[in-house]
C-alpha cells in the first residue's frame, strides 16, 4: 500500500501545479452516466475534466464529528469530501490517477482510515464512566507521563470564590436568528446562565460556545439526527450548552458572568450549506449574544435577559471560550468583533479541542489552546496551529499565548453532555479502541471522565482568572514553567508558551535561515517546515517525513489552507557530543539581565526512538560559560506514549532555563548561545529561541488592519489563462502585510489548483492583485464553475472575509 506522503508526492508530480485538496464545489456536470466499480455497489466513478468524482454510499448517515470526513481510495486519503445533507452519501472530485480503478473506497478521518467502530458523538457505547464533578475521584491508578517535578501552582484555579452562584436561561426560539455563515437559515438563541449573587458593579462576562454534536435526539429511543432544524417531529434539541457546569460555576463564584450559548441550528446545517465549515456561522452566533447581552445590560431588548442582566455586564472585558469547532467560532467572533468600528472589549480566547480549517491568526489577544492527547475525534490536534501561526503574526504582540496537552485526556469528557452515563442524550468515548495502552478505556493513563472535567474546569476557570481577573499566581500554569493544579488531580498537562513582544527578546525564531546561526562538529541541521511534501513553493525539505498527520499537530494540512506553509523549524542532528548550534547575539541584544529566563521549544526527532538529551549553554563577553542539561529543567525531549498512529504525537514544548541557573555568567553581555547534542547520536526539532519573562500582556487586535479576499467572476476563454484576484486591507498599513493564498478545486477544468501562493501587500497600500490559472477550452459546458480561494495566515494584519469564490462561466455555445 503506497504511503500517504508517496501519494501526495505522485500527485505533485503529475500535475503542473500541484493539485491538494480535491473538496468537490458545485463542481460541473459529470460526462459520463455514474460507472459503479465496487462489487457491492457502494461506490461510483464518473470520469470528468481533469479527474475523476468518486462517490460512496452508506449504509447509514455518518457519526456527527468535529473532524471533515474524507474519502481513502485503496487505503490512501485523498482529502475532505462533500457530505450529503443527509450524511448518507460522500463525493470527490479527483486528479489522483488511482481514482480511475480503485479497490476500495472507505471513510476517512484526519488522514486515515480508522481501524474500527469511530463512535463519536453518534451513540452511547459500553464505555459509561462516572459522574464528572468539579474535583477529580482519587485514584490509584499510575499518573500520565511525567518526567520533572512539578510545584503546585500557588493559586488553586477550581477553588470557589465567595460569591453564591444562580443559574438561569434564556430562550429566544428555535429560528430567532438566521445566519450569513449558513446562506441565510434559521439558527436558536439560547442559552445557560451563571450568576454571582449580590456582586455590585457590572462584572466581567465569560461565552462558552460547544462545538459540532448532534442537535436532535429522540427522549424514548437512542435515535439522533442533525439534518433539520428545528427538530423533526418526535424529537428535541441536545442541550450541549448545559455541558460546561463545573467551570461556569467555578468563574461565577468569583464574581464572573457565564453565558454558554447552544449552536444546535448551526450543527444541523454547516453541512453542505457552509463554505467555511460553520466557522462564520458560529462567530455570528457569539456576535448575536453579544449584541443582546449588551442591549440587555442597558435595559433594552428581551424582558428575561433585561431581569439577568441589566447594569451587570462589562462589555469591555469579555472572554470567550469555544469547545472544538466552538473552538474555531470563537476566534472567528474576536476576529468579527476586531472588525467593527465599536468592537467589544474581548480579552481573553480559549479554544478547548479545537478545530483550525483554514488556519486564521489571532495576535495580541491572550490565548491558551487545550489540546487532548487522547482525541478520537480531531485527532490530529489541528488547533495547534493557532498557537504557532499567531507566533509571529504582528511583531508588535501585545499578548501572551500559551499551548497545553492533557495527557490522558479525549475530546468529548469537557462537557457532560457528551459523556455516557450522564448526559440526557446519547453519548460516546471518542476513542474508538478500547484496548489502546495509552488512551484505551481501561489504559492506566487514561483519565476518566471525572478527572478530565476536572482539569477542563481547573484551566478554564483558571485562564480567565488570570487574564480578566489579573490573578498573576495563576502564571505559572500556563507559562511553562511546569506548575500544576491540585483540583486537576494526577493530571499531567505539558504547557509551551511565548511572552508578549516587548517582555521577550527573540534570539533564534529559527523559521528561516539565518547568518547568527552556526552548525559545528559532527552535526547537521536544516530549517524544515509542512510534511508529505505540501508546501514547495516554501523551499524547505519537509518536518515528520516519517509521521502520519495525525501525529504531528504544527505539521498536520489544513483543510481549506493545505498547502499553506505550516510551522518551520530547525531539524538538528548529531552523531557524537561535539555537534553544536551556535546562536551569536547582536552587540544591541547582549544585555539580557531584565529577563526572567532562556526559552525555546524542542521535540524529538520522530526517528529517534528513545530519549536523548541537550546541554544548553550560555557564553559571556568575558568567555565564561554555564551549561545546564535540557532533561534537568524540561521533559520535552522524552518521547510520548503510544505506537499506532494517531500516537505517538511529535508535538514542540517549551524548554525554560531560569536565569537563575545561569550564575557565573554576565547576563549583561551574552554573546553566544549553544544547543550541544548530549553523549551518542541523536535529533531533535528546535523552534522559538528567546529571552523572555512570563507576562500575560494586553489586548490590542483592533490596532491590525483586516484583510479579505474579493469574489470574481470571469468567462473560461478557449485556452490557458488567468483570472486576476484582489485582496483588499480595511486601512492602510505601515508595513508591508503578507497573507497565504490557496485556491481549491473539484479537480475539474476550468480552474487548474495552485500550490498556496504568498502575496504582499506594500506599505501604505490598500490592495494586491494574485493570478489563478485557468485551463479555458472550446467544448460546451451546461453551467459555471464555482471554486473558493481562501486567505490564511496573515502577517501584520487578521483576517477579514477570508472565503470567497471564483466563479468561471462556460462562453462556448451548447448545441
Amino acid at each position: 500500500m503506497r504511503s500517504p506522503a508517496q501519494a501526495w508526492k505522485r500527485t505533485v508530480l503529475a500535475l503542473a501545479t500541484a493539485t491538494t485538496i480535491s473538496t468537490t464545489f458545485f463542481a460541473g456536470p459529470a460526462l459520463a452516466a455514474p460507472e459503479p466499480v465496487g462489487g457491492d455497489g457502494r461506490w461510483s466513478v464518473e470520469p470528468v475534466d481533469g479527474g475523476h468524482r468518486i462517490t460512496l454510499h452508506l449504509d447509514e448517515p455518518l457519526p456527527v464529528r468535529d473532524a471533515v470526513p474524507e474519502l481513502a481510495v485503496d487505503g490512501t486519503s485523498l482529502g475532505p469530501a462533500e457530505e450529503s445533507p443527509d450524511g448518507t452519501a460522500l463525493t470527490i472530485i479527483t486528479s489522483d490517477p488511482s481514482a480511475a480503478d480503485p479497490s476500495s473506497v472507505e471513510v476517512a478521518w484526519n488522514g486515515e482510515v480508522p481501524s474500527g467502530d469511530t463512535g463519536v458523538n453518534s451513540r452511547t457505547t459500553a464505555h459509561a464512566p462516572e459522574t464528572p464533578k468539579t474535583t477529580a475521584s482519587p485514584s490509584t491508578a499510575p499518573a500520565p507521563q511525567q518526567t520533572t517535578s512539578p510545584t503546585k501552582s500557588p493559586v488553586d484555579p477550581a477553588t470557589p470564590g465567595p460569591y453564591h452562584v444562580t443559574h438561569g436561561e434564556y430562550d429566544l426560539g428555535d429560528t430567532a436568528i438566521t445566519l450569513e455563515g449558513l446562506g441565510g437559515r434559521p439558527a436558536e438563541i439560547r442559552a445557560a446562565v451563571y450568576l454571582p449573587d449580590h456582586a455590585r458593579g457590572k462584572r466581567p462576562l465569560v461565552v462558552f460556545l460547544h462545538g459540532r454534536h448532534s442537535a436532535c435526539y429522540n427522549p424514548t429511543t437512542p435515535a439522533t439526527s442533525n439534518s433539520q432544524w428545528p427538530c423533526p417531529a418526535g424529537q428535541v434539541p441536545i442541550p450541549s450548552y448545559k455541558g460546561y457546569d463545573g467551570a461556569a460555576d467555578v468563574l461565577a463564584s468569583h464574581g464572573y458572568v457565564v453565558v454558554s450559548v447552544s449552536a444546535n441550528g448551526v450543527n444541523a446545517a454547516d453541512n453542505p450549506f457552509s463554505d467555511d465549515r460553520g466557522a462564520l456561522a458560529r462567530g455570528e452566533v457569539v456576535m448575536r449574544h453579544l449584541d443582546l447581552l449588551a442591549d440587555a445590560a442597558k435595559g433594552r431588548g428581551d424582558a428575561t435577559m433585561v431581569k439577568l442582566f441589566k447594569n451587570r455586564l462589562d462589555m469591555d472585558d469579555i472572554g470567550l471560550m469555544g469547545h472544538s469547532r466552538g473552538g474555531e467560532g470563537v476566534v472567528k467572533a474576536a476576529l468579527l468583533n476586531a472588525g467593527r468600528a465599536k468592537p467589544y472589549g474581548i480579552k481573553a480566547v480559549l479554544p478547548l479541542a479545537p478545530t483550525d480549517f483554514a488556519r486564521a491568526t489571532l495576535p495580541d489577544v491572550p490565548m491558551a489552546v487545550i489540546l487532548p492527547y487522547c482525541d478520537g475525534d480531531v485527532s490530529n490536534q489541528q488547533g495547534q496551529h493557532f498557537y504557532d501561526d499567531s507566533l509571529y503574526a504582528d511583531p508588535d504582540d501585545s499578548a501572551f499565548r500559551s499551548s497545553l496537552m492533557v495527557m490522558g485526556a479525549d475530546h468529548n469528557f469537557f462537557n457532560t453532555e457528551w459523556t455516557p452515563g450522564v448526559a440526557v442524550a446519547p453519548a460516546s468515548d471518542d476513542w474508538s479502541n478500547r484496548n489502546d495502552p495509552v488512551c484505551g478505556s481501561t489504559a492506566p493513563t487514561r483519565l476518566t471522565a471525572a478527572e478530565q472535567y476536572a482539569v477542563g474546569t481547573a484551566y478554564i476557570a483558571g485562564f480567565f482568572r488570570l487574564v480578566q481577573g489579573h490573578e498573576k499566581g495563576l502564571l505559572p500554569l500556563f507559562d511553562g514553567s511546569g506548575a500544576t493544579a491540585a483540583s486537576a488531580g494526577r493530571a499531567v498537562v505539558h504547557a509551551v508558551a511565548q511572552a508578549p513582544a516587548r517582555d521577550r527578546l527573540d534570539v533564534a525564531p529559527f523559521t528561516s535561515v539565518s547568518p547568527s546561526v552556526r552548525i559545528t562538529g559532527a552535526a547537521t541541521a536544516t530549517i524544515c517546515a509542512s510534511m508529505l511534501d505540501r508546501s514547495p513553493q516554501s523551499g524547505l525539505p519537509s518536518c515528520a517525513a516519517a509521521l502520519t498527520t495525525s501525529q504531528a499537530p504544527s505539521w498536520t494540512p489544513a483543510t481549506y489552507a493545505g498547502n499553506v506553509t505550516a510551522t518551520p523549524v530547525l531539524r538538528f542532528a548529531w552523531t557524537d557530543a561535539t555537534g553544536q548550534v551556535r546562536i551569536a547575539l547582536p552587540k544591541s541584544s547582549r544585555n539580557v539581565s531584565r529577563y526572567d529566563a532562556l526559552t525555546f521549544r524542542a521535540a524529538l526527532d520522530e526517528n529517534v526512538k528513545t530519549s536523548t538529551d541537550l546541554t544548553v549553554g550560555v557564553v559571556d563577553g568575558r568567555g565564561r560559560s554555564k551549561s545546564v542539561p535540557l532533561s534537568s529543567v524540561s521533559s520535552a525531549l522524552t518521547p510520548f506514549p503510544g505506537t499506532t498512529s494517531p500516537l505517538p504525537k511529535t508535538w514542540l514544548r517549551t524548554v525554560r532555563v531560569p536565569a537563575k541557573s545561569l550564575a557565573g555568567v554576565d547576563l549583561r553581555d551574552v554573546r553566544e548561545i549553544r544547543l550541544m547534542g548530549a553523549g551518542t547520536a541523536g535529533g531533535v526539532y528546535l523552534g522559538d529561541l528567546a529571552f523572555s519573562t512570563s507576562k500575560v500582556g494586553e489586548t490590542d487586535l483592533a490596532d491590525l488592519p483586516q484583510v479579505s479576499v474579493q469574489g470574481l467572476t470571469v468567462p473560461e476563454g478557449d485556452g490557458p489563462g488567468t483570472a486576476t484576484m484582489t485582496l483588499t486591507l480595511s486601512e492602510r498599513s505601515k508595513v508591508p502585510v503578507t497573507v497565504n493564498i490557496q485556491s481549491i478545486t473539484s479537480g475539474a477544468t476550468p480552474v487548474i489548483t495552485q500550490l498556496a501562493e504568498k502575496v504582499v501587500i506594500p506599505a501604505r497600500r490598500t490592495s494586491a492583485t494574485f493570478q489563478v490559472p485557468l485551463a479555458g477550452d472550446t467544448t460546451p459546458a451546461a453551467a459555471a464553475q464555482s471554486y473558493q480561494v481562501v486567505a490564511s495566515v496573515p502577517t501584520n494584519a487578521t483576517i477579514g472575509a477570508g472565503f470567497t469564490r471564483l466563479i468561471v462561466t462556460d462562453d462556448d455555445l451548447l448545441p
